[in-house]
């Protein structure tokens, strides 16, 4: 297993090396994400709250919780001076399911913390050298459940925030040889985050997938699939742009 290494001697890749960074990678989504970007021949930078398993030479593992506002800054201001990083890929979350009367604010601030101050935190400290470069990819996983579904009322806003995130810097930062957009997952199995709430081979996964248009659920390689077609250097004329990686799911109605 790939130890974490600390910020301060971490073996750093050349200079000229690109460079992705990616939250959420210990585990599904995020640690597939880190696999196809290692196999793309970057140096991936993984952020989560455990060490990224993956032993790989270009996997630089970091321990962070990325709801501690001022320790996400000081790691993603770290990051970007030691490493060119070229991609940013923002895939962690939670989904504190809740209905609207037992939702806790405390709750609210956690996810607003996780999936957009963090994200902003680790854009502001990554834009520089992309902006100087006149190159750059960020990519933020939103998710189905931003169009709306039962108990996720702080998981929804904030992830539906998010969107409104991308859209918002792709105009800002075009100019500058930078895009940014959103995939949006829908149910996808194999996940810590899906399977807290849908037990693995459970008659509810059953009746989940048979009730998505394909007739399946989801799983981490299609959403990393979707991040690659974001996040390679061909894809500079797309922008601004949300892809619902959700077996068509988005297109009706969706009970998890």
């Amino acid at each position: 297993m790939n130890p974490t290494v600390p910020l301060a001697g971490d073996p750093a890749p050349a200079a000229t090396d690109a460079c992705a960074l990616v939250t959420g990678t210990s585990t599904g989504i995020g640690l597939t994400i880190c696999e196809h970007l290692l196999a793309r021949g970057l140096t991936v930078l993984a952020l989560a709250r455990r060490p990224t398993p993956i032993d790989h030479p270009r996997l630089i593992s970091v321990e962070v919780d990325l709801t501690d506002r001022e320790a996400t800054r000081a790691v993603a201001v770290a990051l970007a001076q030691r490493h060119r990083v070229d991609t940013f890929v923002h895939n962690a979350g939670v989904i504190r399911p809740a209905l609207l009367a037992d939702v806790q604010l405390e709750d609210l601030d956690a996810l607003t913390e996780l999936h957009l101050g963090s994200a902003i935190a680790i854009a502001q400290a990554v834009r520089p050298g992309m902006r100087a470069r006149g190159f750059g990819r960020i990519v933020l996983i939103s998710s189905r459940g931003a169009l709306g579904l039962a108990t996720r009322s702080v998981y929804a806003a904030t992830k539906a925030g998010m969107i409104g995130l991308a859209r918002t810097w792709a105009l800002e930062l075009a100019p500058e040889g930078i895009t940014v957009n959103v995939v949006a997952p829908g149910p996808i199995r194999g996940t810590e985050m899906f399977h807290a709430v849908v037990p693995a081979d459970s008659e509810r996964e059953q009746r989940l997938a048979a009730a998505i248009p394909v007739q399946r659920l989801g799983t981490p390689e299609d959403v990393a699939r979707a991040v690659d077609f974001f996040a390679d250097p061909g894809a500079g004329f797309v922008t601004g742009q949300v892809l619902y990686v959700c077996g068509g799911a988005s297109v009706g109605t969706l009970t998890i």
